[in-house]
């Protein structure tokens, strides 16, 4: 074989292999000559400020994924934690300090409670995890209603619990939102939970082989039943951030966020069959998805053409993984 065939082959494989960086890559030059706004500071922040929320949801879906699951109650757990939050801060008027400490602990064991839900008719019901979700989506949902009767929740702004959480989804620390460090933070545990603990390896053997962890002496249920709490929590988690940011809880807040999740753990690189998934891949699936958006609203493009394009960009992802897979296994 010639040189220039060799080198050839080397970067058909390194696409094959690092498809969603080619893709990142590709769309951040593109969108850098299309609008001359997209690499200013402000417009980067903008970016990652508003893709937290689908960013922490999709850390939580990585997770159920790896065991060969999928979660499409992410976004209703959301809403679920945006009213939550709303209701203590406001209805109950548990605005002081502690009473937010007391507020964002509830939410997020509401979050840790409906998750566990799934995760126990998974793993120890032996339910279908597509039909367990897609009810809790709509038990979530409905509850985010019920809980304000489907009216939404403005936020006072003098109340020192309000303030401290609109400051959050507002301000700066050295530059960088809030939101963002937040979203950083949660990256370093999830990426250091799934390459560096026994829990991680077990979550990923688990989704790749069940029966060896089993034969092992290990309970796989036990941590199909992990992940699905994780996965709640992160979602009331990203329900907070959401609405911190827009001073407001509704209950049609996080519709639709299920679908960008699996997303972008699809992007990433994940299969759905379980087993194969990594957490920084996951997060450029969610970069993908945010500068879709971003560029196409920088053109003043309408919302509907995005989404074919995102559907286009998925189906092309899953494609490039299945070559990826076939040729991994001859």
């Amino acid at each position: 074989m010639s040189k220039q065939a060799k080198t050839s082959v080397s970067l058909k494989r390194f696409l094959v292999k690092y498809n969603a960086i080619a893709i990142l890559v590709l769309l951040v030059a593109a969108s850098a000559v299309l609008s001359d706004v997209f690499l200013t500071p402000q417009n980067i922040f903008n970016i990652l400020r508003q893709n937290t929320p689908i960013f922490l949801i999709s850390m939580g879906m990585l997770f159920v994924v790896l065991t060969g699951g999928i979660d499409l109650s992410v976004g209703s757990i959301a809403a679920v934690g945006g009213m939550m939050i709303s209701v203590a801060l406001v209805s109950w008027n548990w605005s002081t300090v502690i009473g937010l400490i007391i507020s964002i602990l509830l939410t997020l064991a509401a979050g840790v409670f409906l998750g566990s839900i799934s995760g126990a008719l998974v793993a120890y019901v032996r339910m279908a995890p597509f039909v367990v979700t897609l009810a809790m989506m709509t038990i979530a949902r409905g509850f985010a209603y019920m809980i304000t009767n489907g009216q939404p929740i403005r936020w006072p702004e003098n109340t020192p619990g309000t303030q401290i959480m609109t400051a959050f989804g507002s301000e700066k620390l050295l530059g960088i939102p809030w939101p963002v460090l937040l979203g950083a933070v949660i990256f370093l545990i999830c990426l250091l939970a799934s390459r560096y603990t026994v829990f991680g390896r077990l979550v990923i053997a688990s989704g790749s082989n069940e029966s060896a962890v089993n034969l092992a002496g290990i309970s796989a249920k036990r941590y199909k039943f992990s992940v699905y709490a994780i996965s709640g929590l992160l979602s009331a988690m990203a329900g907070i951030v959401m609405t911190c940011r827009s001073g407001t809880g509704t209950p049609v807040s996080g519709s639709g966020y299920e679908l960008d999740a699996i997303a972008a753990c699809v992007i990433g690189g994940a299969s759905l069959n379980g087993g194969k998934g990594k957490v920084g891949s996951t997060l450029i699936g969610v970069l993908i998805l945010g500068l879709i958006t971003n560029i196409m609203n920088l053109l003043s493009v309408p919302a509907y053409p995005q989404e074919i394009v995102k559907g286009v960009i998925i189906i092309g992802a899953v494609f490039v993984q299945s070559i990826s897979d076939e040729r991994q296994s001859i």
